[in-house]
Formats: structure tokens, sequence, C-alpha cells
């Protein structure tokens, strides 16, 4: 069968599509699954250039979205022809993160091999049913982007209708962001250095947009936007070079979600304006398997679909990566096959 493999050290260069071993019948407790795409995330990236090492020959990809084709002994939760989607921490069922998710050992394209192959056999817990009517490229979406959108807003931020959400940039975490906030009756504000993006944001459901270029300082917008008390949620996106302004921009009391690392992996926290705000910031990596059977069912009860900005065929993988670096798309960017 194919799949995409990386030749340590890492780079795109070093993106290879290639013939391996088909992973045979699933056995006890196990699920055979026809993968049709995944998904691009920051941590794929950073797997595939180098900056995260990871094993000689390693399969990439953490989102996968496919079809069960083959169930082994003790499987009652799937059945052959069920559509399914992969999760980003198969060893975390529900409740709270303890120290197996304290790394991404056990997560797929990471310190296990991906979901970028045609065929991969698995613990039923690596699945969870994908959204009726989706295509395997939609379902991939959730995984990481959709799911920690979800768990930022819903499972530690918990959203009311009403409240403001201040989301940074407009990849797919950030787009996941508007239609649960959508769904919640929230009002989202998103940042941007594009107005073109800025006005596609409002047409989905955003209720404004700052261009972070013409406001360099954005976080005074945002202050003037909700009458000076600032956002409720933030979902920080940026990492050490936003943090400061995202804190300056939450509300006396508010959520800052710390999720990305785009500026950078480490940096400074402004302590004093964190204790003057009395924000709680949360650091979060994607969620548990039940956190994302609730958001399927969340997705299904309000027919809510992802925004795809662009979907490439399996041997374009690196140039879906340049694509993503190039910070161009509005929305996720897919593979399939």
């Amino acid at each position: 069968m194919k799949a995409l493999t990386l030749k340590a050290p890492g780079g795109l260069n070093n993106i290879l599509v290639s013939d391996i071993a088909d992973p045979g019948e699933p056995g006890p407790g196990e699920i055979r699954v026809g993968i049709g795409a995944s998904s691009l995330n920051f941590h794929d990236l950073l797997v595939a250039n180098g900056s995260i090492p990871t094993e000689d020959g390693r399969i990439l990809m953490s989102d996968g979205g496919g079809t069960v084709e083959a169930i082994g002994e003790g499987v009652t939760e799937f059945k052959v022809g069920d559509s399914v989607v992969s999760c980003f921490f198969p060893q975390w069922p529900a409740g709270s993160a303890d120290a197996s998710v304290g790394t991404f050992a056990n997560t797929p394209g990471d310190g296990i091999n991906g979901m970028a192959a045609q065929f991969v056999v698995r613990h039923q817990n690596a699945f969870t049913l994908a959204p009726k009517g989706w295509t395997h490229a939609e379902s991939a979406t959730i995984t990481t982007a959709g799911l920690t959108a979800w768990r930022a807003l819903v499972v530690d931020g918990k959203v009311k209708p009403g409240d403001t959400i201040l989301t940074l940039g407009t990849g797919g975490v950030s787009i996941a962001v508007i239609q649960i906030a959508n769904m919640l009756g929230a009002k989202v504000i998103i940042t941007s250095s594009s107005d073109e993006k800025l006005e596609r944001a409002k047409k989905l459901g955003a209720s404004e947009g700052v261009n972070y270029r013409t406001y360099a300082q954005w976080s005074d917008k945002v202050l003037e936007l909700t009458d000076g008390k600032g956002a409720d949620h933030v979902i920080e996106l940026g990492g050490p070079g936003t943090l400061e302004q995202s804190i300056h921009a939450v509300r006396v009391g508010g959520h800052i979600s710390l999720i990305g690392v785009l500026t950078g992996r480490s940096g400074e926290v402004p302590t004093a304006l964190l204790m003057a705000k009395q924000a709680r910031l949360q650091g979060l990596v994607v969620g548990s398997r039940r956190n994302q059977q609730d958001y399927v069912a969340a997705l299904e009860a309000n027919q809510i679909h992802p925004l795809i900005d662009k979907t490439f065929a399996m041997e374009e993988l690196a140039a879906a990566f340049e694509h993503q670096t190039s910070g161009s798309h509005f929305g996720k960017i897919c593979v399939e096959w």
C-alpha cells in the first residue's frame, strides 16, 4: 500500500510516497480503516520540517478520515462501512488529562505512525464515528483543529450566550471557533492581516474584525470594540509574540486558551499584567475521545460543515505544507487519495 513517510532528519524534500506492507487484518479490539484523507496542522508541519524529531520512515499526519473495512473480535462500537475519524490522543478516553498525554509519544504522525496511509489497523479507541454525510476530508478536520476549538470554548471555557470571544488569525481553529460560537450564541472578534479575510470571516458569522497591520496595538482596538471591558475568552494561537496583547485584550477575570506557537515555542509571560487582569491562562492540546464524540454530536445536530480552503493529492503533501506556511489559506488545508 502507499503511505507518506518522512526520511530523517526531516524537511519537506524528505517527504516520500512509499510502498509499505499492508497492515493486515484487525486483532481483538481493533479495526481496519481505509483512510481517504487527512488535514494539515501546525504540529504536522513541525514534524515534517524536522523541528519535532521523529523516527526515520515515520508515516505522517495526525488526522485521518476513512471507512471501517473490518472489525476484530470484541469490537461493538463500529461496524463495517462506518465513516470514522481518528483521535489525536488515542490513549485518552475521557476526563482530565494525565501524564500519558503530557507528550506526543502516542500521537499519530509523531510518536507513532500516522494516518497518511491507504489503510491502518488500530485499537477501536483510536477512532470515533464521523458526522453523518461528511466527506473524509471534512471529517479529517475534526481531529486536531476542530476539537481544539471545541475544548477551548465548551469544555474549558464554558462559553455562554452573549459572551465575546477573541480569536487570532483565520486558520482552521479560528474558523471552527466562529462556527462553535454561532452554535452557542456568542460573539466573535477575529484578527488578520487581510481585510479580505476579515470580510469573509464576518460572512461566516464573526461580529468584528481587526487588521493587526492597520492596528499594531490590536488589543486596544479589541477593548474599544468591547466598550473597554475586553473579551471574555481569548483563543491565543500566536504564542510569545502575541500573548501580551491577548492578556491586555481579555476582560478582568476572563479566560485565555493558550493553543498555538506560531510566533515561537518559548517566551516571557507578562506576569504583572496577567495578575492585574486576574485572568485564567490555560494551556491545552486538543482533547479526549469523549470530547471528540460530543463535538461530532454537536456538529450533526447543528448541520455544520467545516470550511476547507484547498485540497491536495497525496503526492502533493509538500506543496500543501508550503501553502500552509504562506499564510494565504482561509480555513483548513487537506490532502486526499
